[in-house]
């Protein structure tokens, strides 16, 4: 092992790092909104939207994150940056999707109808009934999609993204020092994930303790 190499490596990797955490904290934020809007209109069976958020939600599981990243960048011609937001947008949203509309569908409709008969109107019954309620049963599927998206950041390297893994990629080929930059990678990776997850975690188990007591 180069240790040298890898401590002067060190500053390459941590600004490849702090683009990671730009680049999935991007992806994760918009991926929240569509999967919210997307929920919410199959939640509420919007007739003409609900056909074309099926569809988007079937097309985006149903892909990989690299063909996706090809497509826009090599089809479209986007540029690689706005090309990696995009694409990590597009594949989270439908996760997240689907995890808004688990919590959505898990609020029992007598709650529902209580609201509605003391005189809640329906953006009264949604802002302070269902959504609260929806989030707290999303927040072990929202969390372990915005894990399962920083670690798909790895994949935009492709299209000539300086992140982790270009930095990776980039030691071997001049170097030739494989496994010294495969471990830096992967110390990296560890030291971004292992403190976003715990935190999750945390916020799991606050969730539950404020709603059930234990």
């Amino acid at each position: 092992m180069d240790y040298e190499l890898m401590v002067s490596s060190i500053p390459l990797y941590a600004k490849a790092a702090a683009y990671t955490l730009y680049l999935a904290f991007c992806g994760i934020a918009l991926s929240l909104i569509i999967g919210l809007f997307c929920a919410l209109v199959l939640y509420f069976r919007v007739r003409f939207l609900s056909v074309f958020v099926k569809a988007y939600i079937e097309l985006s599981r149903n892909t990989p994150l690299l063909i996706q990243l090809f497509f826009l960048h090599f089809g479209l011609k986007i540029e690689a940056h706005i090309c990696a937001f995009v694409a990590l947008a597009f594949l989270g949203g439908s996760y997240m999707a689907e995890a808004f509309r688990s919590g959505l569908e898990a609020v029992e409709k007598i709650q529902i109808e209580s609201a509605l008969s003391i005189g809640l109107s329906r953006f009264q019954l949604m802002l302070y009934v269902v959504l609260p309620q929806a989030l707290i049963v999303s927040v072990p599927a929202l969390g372990a999609n915005a894990i399962f998206l920083l670690k798909e950041t790895s994949v935009v390297s492709i299209i000539s993204i300086t992140d982790l893994v270009a930095v990776a990629k980039d030691l071997i080929s001049v170097y030739y020092a494989t496994d010294e930059a495969l471990l830096m990678l992967v110390i990296s990776y560890l030291i971004l994930l292992v403190p976003i997850s715990f935190a999750i975690w945390f916020l799991e188990k606050r969730v539950r303790y404020a709603t059930f007591g234990n």
